[in-house]
């Protein structure tokens, strides 16, 4: 064990820090990150329209259509809005002027992602003649496109402020001018390579780069539950050697996590069904079900800890306890250590893989509905997995089983961690 724990930190550690630091894949997941008010506000209003009570939905008829239209702001336009914040942080890297970015960002996304729908003939109450923009080319079957727009459109930004081809004013003119001239001719040069590409060459960027990553995003994001135990214990591997797992694969995997938990959303907001939704592993799945009080499933472990006959550990165990009841873990994680421990990193890893096969096995018998909102991850997990899915109650025992099944993995390994610790305490005494 601690040869392999040395291979992993003298290979993997090295090229583990690389992607999580490289500028681009960092925007991408900061970027999309900044959205997450947007979303999270938006499930409340799914949730809102798609209450399980009988009557309801006649109840709320007549004011569905106004109720439903702070969903298509947000989670709606999705796309939309990440455009702009990974143009954001990528301007933010470079020392670029980040709002000048943003803008131009969001330009080249409407110009590649939307074509104007021309309306002849109006129909009365509905629609009126004239040329019209589909909102559902902002939602999240454009995240991807959106993305790489946006990381083109600020290496177009950059690559003529680096060059000094631009507009200058003298220094006792404003800044906010001063930037808005800067920005004219990386503008220009914006409009006409993206609206030659999607409108004179007919490409379209977002459906190409959907299609190249799809094997991708159905094996880790889509109802394979390889590629759910995949992404679960590459997450894991990465905390054992003490490295942020969610910071690495972030940048790789949360475009898709995204975009899958917004599909989901707006399947269910047409059709109030959460049994046939397109994914089952959104990120959602793996916080309610698989890290119950964090990564690990560490809530176990904190419980196990406040009952040892170790003093120290029983006062991390006390400690840890509230923060782990609402999914943060890092005090036991850091705490006990369980980074580079190799009696606590063997159940670390295997008890979020053994919830992950169970919580699969009850979603494929159709016990539980598939997830179709998205809360905030501190949310203890029996509550929002009940909430996620469309007020299941059964989601909420899922979660106490999976909360025993970890008690029980983690306690043979829980007695030799504690044996060591008593030795030590007794040594020192």
């Amino acid at each position: 064990m601690n040869k392999l724990m040395g291979f992993l930190e003298t290979n993997v550690m090295p090229t583990a820090h690389k992607i999580g630091s490289q500028r681009h894949l960092l925007s991408i997941r900061n970027g999309i990150l900044a959205t997450l008010p947007l979303t999270i506000i938006g499930s409340f209003f799914v949730i809102l329209l798609n209450f399980p009570i009988n009557g309801y939905d006649e109840f709320i008829a007549d004011f569905r259509p106004v109720l439903d239209i702070p969903f298509r702001f947000t989670v709606g336009a999705m796309a939309l809005y990440a455009s702009f914040g990974v143009a954001y942080a990528l301007a933010g890297h470079y020392k670029l002027d980040q709002l000048s970015a943003g803008l131009l960002s969001v330009l080249a996304f409407l110009i590649t992602s939307i074509v104007p729908v021309q309306v002849t003939a109006p129909v009365e109450g509905v629609i009126g003649a004239g040329r019209w923009l589909s909102i559902s080319s902002l939602s999240a079957q454009s995240l991807f496109g959106a993305i790489v727009t946006s990381l083109i459109t600020v290496e177009i930004f950059r690559f003529f402020i680096k060059r000094d081809i631009r507009i200058k004013l003298p220094d006792s003119v404003p800044p906010m001018v001063a930037n808005s001239f800067t920005a004219l001719i990386p503008t220009f040069f914006v409009i006409i390579i993206f609206w030659v590409i999607r409108h004179i060459l007919q490409f379209d960027i977002n459906s190409t780069i959907t299609l190249l990553i799809s094997p991708l995003k159905d094996l880790l994001v889509g109802n394979s539950l390889l590629g759910g135990l995949v992404t679960i214990f590459l997450i894991v591997l990465f905390w054992s050697l003490g490295i942020h797992g969610p910071a690495i694969m972030g940048p790789i995997i949360r475009p898709m996590w995204d975009a899958s938990i917004l599909e989901n959303m707006e399947v269910f907001a047409q059709t109030g069904d959460a049994y046939n939704l397109p994914t089952l592993f959104t990120e959602q799945f793996i916080q309610w079900f698989v890290w119950i009080g964090g990564a690990g499933s560490t809530l176990a472990l904190v419980v196990l800890f406040m009952f040892s006959k170790s003093v120290f550990l029983k006062d991390l165990g006390r400690l840890s306890f509230l923060p782990g009841l609402f999914n943060i873990n890092e005090p036991i994680i850091f705490g006990a250590p369980i980074v580079m421990n190799p009696i606590l990193i063997i159940p670390f890893m295997l008890a979020p893989m053994v919830n992950c096969v169970i919580a699969y096995t009850f979603f494929q018998f159709g016990w539980i509905p598939m997830i179709m909102a998205k809360l905030p991850f501190t949310v203890p997990a029996p509550i929002a997995a009940i909430i996620s899915t469309d007020w299941t109650i059964m989601a909420g025992v899922l979660v106490i089983l999976n909360f025993f099944v970890s008690l029980a993995i983690y306690f043979p390994f829980f007695k030799m961690f504690e044996k060591q610790q008593l030795a030590q305490e007794n040594a020192e005494v």
